[in-house]
Order: structure tokens, then C-alpha cells, then sequence
């Protein structure tokens, strides 16, 4: 390119930065560099203006290019947690029914109740409540008409829709359940809660304290001789 056509050039860059254009943008329609638009344009002096939106503009492109960074940090988590969960489910397995049986002693040991004679689990998690009303039934044949149910739920939240859900889940009958308890908000409190259960917490309840007691006696028996003496 002559002369005259570096010149054409200088002056339409000079030109597109009086109209308040970034070095950025001015490269965009003229094919020279940064340096070179730079130094044809260094003396121009931008309005308040101007220099307003560039400023806008470059904060703009910040956020923008860290919502990018973080959402591709995001999906390169998903597929490691995917690729570790498939890792998992190949390293645990086949579970057979003495597996069954321990993990829902376990969940016991952890969420269930300890009272004497009052047998039942609470959770938010509907496969763990799944699990449980199934492990009820098929470990210490628990009848479905002796089963009781009961919600906790936080206020503002729709407990018809959640006693309804509960009891397809569990198949217990929606006359068997408690009365729905309410929590109500805390309107001064400065926590906020970060986990919002839709369904509230549901609660597995059965009265048979031998079966409960039973229960206790596998937990002890599991961490007593089982599991605390293992070397």
C-alpha cells in the first residue's frame, strides 16, 4: 500500500476516534495494529462522553469475559463430577441384599430415630425415603397400615402439593399422616437459607418397639463388632 493510501487510512482512524470509537472498534474497520492506531490517534482528546462509554464498555467486557470464564469452569466441574460419579457406579458395583440391608442400618444409625420404641426416619432426600420405606417393609416387615407420615415444611411453600407428593412416593395413604407442621419465616433473621426443600422434610413413623428396638441392636452389633474393631 502507497503513501496516499496510509494516509486515507491514518485519516479515517483519526476520524472514527473523534466519533468517540475504542482502538478496539477502529481496528475492526481498518486492518492496521493497535500500536499504529495508537499512535495516528494519541493526540485526539475524547469528550467526558466518550471516554464515559469506553469506560462502560470495558467494564462490560470484563464481566462479560469473566461470566465466560466461570461458565466454562462450570462445565469443565460438571464433566469431572460425571466422569468420577460413572468412576463410582463401576468401583461399587452390583448391590445384592445383604448390601441393602447394611445401608439401611447405616441410614438408620444416621437419620433415624433413636427414642425407645419410636421407630421412624426423617429426610429431605425422596431416594433415601424410598429406600428406607422399601428397607421398612422388606428387613423388619413393617406393614404399610401401620406406617405414619409427617411434613415439615417451610411456610409460603405448598403443603397440599407436598403431602400429595409424599404419599405416591411412600404409598402411604394420605389419612395416615400427622398434622402438616409449618415453619414459620423469620422475618428479622439475617440468615439466609440457602436450601429451600420444595417438599419439606419427610418423616417415616411406625409404632412397634420391638422392631425399633431390633434395629438398635443391628446398629450396635454393626459399630460395636463390626466395623469399630475392624484392624
Amino acid at each position: 500500500m502507497g503513501y496516499f493510501g496510509k494516509l486515507e487510512e491514518k485519516l479515517e482512524a483519526q476520524e472514527l476516534r473523534r466519533k468517540g470509537l475504542s482502538y478496539g472498534e477502529i481496528m475492526l474497520q481498518i486492518s492496521v495494529s493497535k500500536d499504529t492506531v495508537s499512535r495516528w490517534c494519541r493526540d485526539i482528546v475524547l469528550t467526558e462522553v466518550q471516554k464515559k462509554r469506553l469506560l462502560e464498555n470495558k467494564i462490560y467486557g470484563q464481566r462479560k469475559g469473566s461470566q465466560v470464564a466461570a461458565e466454562n469452569k462450570r462445565q469443565k466441574r460438571l464433566l469431572r463430577t460425571k466422569e468420577i460419579f460413572e468412576k463410582s457406579k463401576i468401583e461399587l458395583g452390583e448391590v445384592n441384599k445383604r448390601d441393602r440391608f447394611l445401608a439401611g442400618i447405616a441410614f438408620y444409625a444416621g437419620e433415624g430415630n433413636k427414642a425407645d420404641g419410636d421407630g421412624g426416619l426423617a429426610n429431605s432426600d425422596p431416594k433415601i425415603i424410598k429406600f428406607m420405606i422399601k428397607w421398612f417393609k422388606e428387613f423388619c416387615e413393617v406393614p404399610m397400615s401401620r406406617f405414619r407420615g409427617a411434613i415439615w415444611i417451610h411456610e409460603g411453600l405448598d403443603a397440599e402439593k407436598a403431602k400429595k407428593y409424599w404419599s405416591t412416593l411412600t404409598e402411604i395413604p394420605q389419612d395416615q399422616f400427622h398434622k402438616t407442621y409449618i415453619a414459620k419465616n423469620k422475618i428479622d433473621s439475617k440468615k439466609i437459607r440457602k436450601n429451600i426443600h420444595e417438599y419439606g422434610v419427610f418423616a417415616i413413623k411406625f409404632s412397634d418397639s420391638d422392631k425399633q428396638r431390633k434395629i438398635m441392636g443391628w446398629i450396635s452389633a454393626l459399630m460395636g463388632d463390626k466395623i469399630a474393631d475392624v484392624h
